[in-house]
Order: C-alpha cells, then structure tokens, then sequence
C-alpha cells in the first residue's frame, strides 16, 4: 500500500513528527496547493478537477476551524475569515471565478506567511530560554 512509496511514507513520518504549529503550516501549505491545481484546472475547463480541488481547499479550512481555541479573541476573529474563505472558495466553484480563487489565495499565503513567523519567532524564544538555563 503507501508504505511500498518511500516519498508516502515519508510524508506520513513528517505529519506525525510534526509539532502542531508545523502542521497548520502544512494545512496552509496543502490548501494553497489545492488552489492552485483548482485554478489550473479551471483555466483547463477541467470542472471535475476544478470541484474535487476547491472542495480539498474547503476541508483543509474547515479543518482549521475545529482547531481554534475559542477561548482567545483571535481565533473568534480568525474563525470569520475562514468562514469567508470558505464562502468565497464556494462562489469561485459555482461561478468558475478564476480572480475568486486569486483573492483565496492571497488571504492564505498571508495567513501561511504570518504563521511562519510566529513559528520562527517562538524558536527564537525557545533557544534563547535554552541558552540561560
């Protein structure tokens, strides 16, 4: 099955490795793709490939959504913006709107981007907490 794939099995061992700040970087990384191939797909008029990529898109911002702490005002303010990328990727599928899917995309790469830094910066933290002890 996917462990006679060694890049398959490499990919399993990441995800289970991976700290949780790592795999919502991972999350924004695979949505990102997804849109991606969605948008190819669509300049293609591949509707098919078009519908099962935005609908990856849309499980993997789901999935980010479950996970938010509701107890930190962040997380109420993020939980708006998935629902409107949600929303969004949604008409970009209905009316097969390549700038829907641009406008996705952009919300993602800033939200991926910030998220990178909050990750090296808690790093940065951590080695520099290690480094008095």
């Amino acid at each position: 099955m996917a462990m006679n794939n060694p890049y398959a099995a490499y990919q399993q061992n990441a995800v289970t490795t991976a700290s949780p700040g790592e795999v919502t970087l991972m999350l924004y990384n695979g949505c990102l793709k997804f849109i991606k191939l969605a948008g190819q797909a669509m300049e293609q008029k591949q509707i098919e490939v078009k519908n099962t990529n935005i609908q990856k898109a849309q499980k993997i911002i789901t999935e980010l959504m479950v996970t938010l702490n509701m107890d930190l005002e962040i997380s109420k303010n993020m939980q708006v913006m998935y629902d409107y990328i949600n929303y969004r990727l949604t008409e970009a599928n209905v009316k097969n709107d390549l700038s829907i899917l641009q406008e996705v995309e952009g919300l993602v790469v800033e939200f991926r981007d910030t998220w990178k830094q909050v990750i090296q910066l808690a790093r940065a933290q951590q080695h520099a907490q290690g480094g008095q002890a």
